[in-house]
């Protein structure tokens, strides 16, 4: 007698990941559907031989819809959208392998793998000049203010200028990678009066200026490693006659008298002359020809 044996497999063991805790380091820059995650170190096994189901979710609301699966066979994981190291820059994600489909009412075994993901800053934006006011509530961008200063007529300075706001200096917002800024003058530098310190950015004199016409110079601040990364301010330089003296007045005491009933506006006159009016008047040393 001749008996045959079939034996049925009984969905009794769950699917197993080969790493059940997974770390990646992502670039910031990297491009929109490049994949994150290999689908080998991703993909389970299961002892009974079941089509295995994933599913993808985030633990962070600030990362959702930024990662997805190719398919619900496929554990590969890709970008979704554009990377922004401001809004997170780390966020951990739990990918789900079940031997039953998600619909399913038969009884599912599941697997849980963690994928921690780390944003690396890129060097993708362009020096700041300092100081500047955020545009958007995320940071993104910050605008800055036209820098200014004064000197005076026929003679040179032989210290670096005062200016308005500050000095000029400019840093890398990509302050995790804070690349080197260098400065150069790029326009409005008539006759070469001015000279900018590459590594600083003070602003000093080369020579005194002859013409009381101001000047709008424009200074660069560019990345060391990529010029390309440049921003350009304005530096609004006025140009006075130089002041060695403060005004004074004519005499120290004006007297004056008024009379009782007068409208607005009316003049007040000298003490002792009522025909002639109080007149008030300063002088300054610098002007001996007014």
């Amino acid at each position: 007698l001749q008996i045959l044996v079939t034996i049925l497999n009984e969905n009794d063991n769950p699917p197993q990941f080969a790493q059940q805790d997974v770390t990646s380091a992502v670039p910031e820059d990297t491009e929109v559907n490049a994949t994150i995650v290999a689908r080998e170190v991703l993909s389970a096994t299961d002892a009974d031989q079941d089509i295995i189901y994933y599913e993808l979710t985030t633990t962070e609301q600030d990362a959702d819809g930024y990662f997805a699966i190719k398919g619900v066979n496929n554990p590969e994981i890709y970008l979704q959208k554009a990377l922004d190291y401001d809004k997170f820059n780390l966020t951990t994600l739990l990918l789900y392998a079940r031997d039953r489909p998600a619909t399913s009412h038969d009884p599912t075994n599941t697997a849980t793998a963690t994928i921690n993901i780390i944003i690396e800053q890129a060097d993708t934006r362009a020096p700041w000049f300092q100081p500047c006011a955020f545009l958007y509530s995320n940071k993104s961008v910050c605008i800055s203010s036209p820098y200014s200063g004064i000197v005076n007529l026929s003679r040179m300075a032989t210290e670096p200028l005062t200016l308005t706001p500050g000095p000029i200096h400019a840093i890398d917002p990509d302050y995790t990678i804070n690349e080197k800024v260098v400065y150069s003058i790029v326009g409005g530098n008539t006759d070469q009066v001015f000279s900018v310190d590459a590594d600083t950015g003070n602003l000093t004199m080369n020579k005194a200026v002859t013409s009381p016409d101001p000047f709008l110079l424009q200074v660069m601040a560019a990345q060391v490693n990529d010029v390309r990364k440049y921003t350009v301010a304005t530096v609004e330089i006025k140009v006075i006659s130089e002041s060695l003296y403060p005004p004074h007045f004519e005499v120290g005491v004006y007297n004056g008298t008024v009379f009782a009933g007068l409208a607005l506006r009316s003049f007040v006159f000298q003490a002792g002359d009522p025909s002639t009016p109080l007149m008030i008047t300063a002088l300054d040393d610098d002007f001996t020809d007014v």
